[in-house]
């Protein structure tokens, strides 16, 4: 059995956020499988998603914060570092981010439930500093419980 939908995330600015809650809330039909797979594709370039902690919201700023230092907006000095800055100077490194994080997670489901470790949920880390709303799709294959 396969099901696919669309859903759209809050509107948010720069920021690891977890959504975990939000997508069992936008796919209650994850309840009805026995066994499958639930994969998450976000479809924007300057965002991502992942699997990471669930828990603690230090490890959210401090990815945010880490992933800035990895891929700064601009030089030391304040000087540009990119061609691409079409839409601001967070637009490159909100596409170096978003390559580097990806843009989608898999998770096994089991007896109607994600299968995800005791500290892990799926995070939307968003890039840009204005506020965006993403679209996310959401495909479901598997076994439906009898």
């Amino acid at each position: 059995m396969w099901s696919q939908k669309q859903f759209t995330l809050p509107s948010r600015s720069r920021g690891s956020y977890l959504i975990t809650d939000i997508v069992l809330n936008e796919l209650p039909e994850i309840k009805t499988y026995k066994v499958g797979l639930l994969n998450l594709f976000v479809q924007h370039t300057s965002c991502a998603l992942s699997l990471n902690e669930n828990w603690d919201e230090d490890v959210r700023a401090d990815m945010s914060d880490t992933l800035d230092r990895i891929v700064p907006e601009a030089g030391p000095k304040g000087e540009p570092l990119y061609r691409h800055d079409a839409e601001g100077p967070d637009d490159l490194p909100a596409h170096v981010k978003s390559a580097l994080i990806g843009a989608s997670v898999t998770i096994p489901i089991k007896d109607g439930k994600l299968c995800t470790g005791t500290w892990q949920g799926i995070w939307y880390l968003e890039f840009r500093a204005a506020r965006h709303s993403r679209r996310v799709v959401a495909t479901i294959q598997g076994e439906q419980a009898s």
